[in-house]
């Protein structure tokens, strides 16, 4: 294999996190008359298709910088969104655990590809506590934003 080709194959999904191409929406522009140039960066070209692995690889990097997350620990994250799909990738790429608290009503596609990555999905419901903190979170924040 000549050394242009190995150097580009990549060893892990981290290091093509971020690396999105740039496209100028050229027909766009004339078929709406525009003066301006549009470009747009294509994010889910990233390896779990969202911005939300952008997030994940820099949480993790930096919590491991910081000294706080190290080999053998697990993340533990509450969202089953774009953000936890990418940190259960990012997490699986680097060898951590990934538990994930998510509400009752995602989806099963969402719960699959978390599951995919290897985490770990405990639904709100089987931790009443947790489902009671954060009912309690959002009347705080709603009450915080009406105040404001």
């Amino acid at each position: 294999m000549s050394q242009a080709v190995t150097n580009k194959i990549k060893k892990s999904i981290t290091e093509l996190v971020g690396r999105t191409p740039l496209l100028q929406l050229v027909n766009y522009e004339k078929q709406n008359q525009l003066e301006a140039e549009l470009i747009v960066k294509l994010e889910y070209f990233n390896p779990v298709n969202s911005v939300k692995d952008r997030i994940a690889k820099s949480m993790i990097e930096d919590a491991e910088a910081k000294g706080l997350l190290k080999k053998g620990d697990t993340i533990v994250e509450t969202t089953s969104g774009n953000t936890g799909i990418g940190v259960a990738a990012i997490a699986a790429a680097k060898g951590y655990k990934f538990r994930v608290y998510i509400q009752d009503n995602v989806s099963i596609e969402r719960t699959k590809v978390i599951r995919a990555f290897g985490g770990e999905v405990i639904p709100f419901s089987e931790v009443p506590a947790l489902a009671k903190a954060m009912e309690n979170l959002l009347i705080i924040l709603f009450l915080s934003f009406i105040e404001n």
